[in-house]
Order: C-alpha cells, then structure tokens, then sequence
C-alpha cells in the first residue's frame, strides 16, 4: 500500500489555488503563450521583443546604450541577453558597434526594427489588455501597484 502525503503538515497552504507562487507560475505561463501567439505575426519570440522594446525604450532620446544596460534592465543574464542580440541583429533589427572602449557594444535600433516595435507593441499591450479584461480597472491599478512592489528595479 503507498503512504499518502499529509499535505497538512508539509504545506502552510491548503492547495495550490492558495499559493501564490502556483498561482503566479500558472498564470505566467497562460500570459506569455498568449504573448508568444501575437508575436509569431512579427517573427518574434518573446526574448526577443522584451530585448528590443527595451533597446527602444533606453535609446529613445538618442543616448548610446550598451548590452550590459539592455540586460540589466530586462532581466537577463549577460550570456543569454548577448544571444538574443545576436538574433536580432541578424534579423537586421539592431545593430551594435563597439563602445570607444572598445569592451563593451553599444546597441541601436535599425530602421527595421523601429519599425517592427512600432507594430509589435500596440500588439502586445491589446494582447494584454485582453488577458487582464476580467480585472477592472481599479484592480488592474492595484495589481500594478503589488508588482511594482516585489518588483527589483535594475541599477543602470
């Protein structure tokens, strides 16, 4: 006969649906196939357009911006942030030249890829706009608010 676990004395919670951290996984994973669905219309993967909303968001008032920012800012470890460049890059929709350091790559949107965020971000933000529209506003705000509060801004 198999030995049931007592879930009772090894978890504070009574079943997945209390814990946060099942929930959050559970509803990450719905949200970005759903993300990764209205992407494939620009050839995206969602790496890759965090990484290039991000290069237009750091270089929009014309400033250089290195890799090293790109990834602190989206959350990447250098290897994989240097990967997903690479990718875009071949895709003709970011260039990078060396820094006058010469260590570090400086980063830039190309024409393309301007354009492609142009129509890849209204997307993104529809696509999210439906998967949060049975939060009401108010909610939406609130749940805003409590991410930004587990929420570890990037030191750039």
């Amino acid at each position: 006969m198999k030995e049931k676990l007592n879930f009772k004395k090894i978890s504070v919670h009574e079943g997945p649906k209390q814990s946060p951290g099942f929930l959050l996984w559970h509803i990450s994973t719905t949200w970005r196939s759903s993300i990764e669905t209205a992407l494939q219309t620009f050839g995206l993967t969602h790496p890759q357009f965090v990484v290039l909303a991000t290069t237009g968001w750091l270089t929009r008032n014309g400033d250089p911006i290195n890799q090293i920012a790109i990834g602190k800012m989206a959350g990447l470890d250098p290897n994989t942030n240097s990967q997903i460049l690479k990718g875009l890059e071949q895709k003709g929709l970011i260039k990078r030249n060396s820094a006058s350091d010469g260590r570090a790559k400086n980063v830039s949107l190309t024409p393309k890829g301007s354009q492609i965020l142009e129509r890849a971000l209204p997307a993104v933000e529809q696509t999210d706009a439906l998967f949060f529209n049975s939060l009401k506003k108010n909610e939406i705000s609130v749940l805003i608010q409590l991410f930004q509060k587990l929420f570890e801004p990037p030191v750039i």
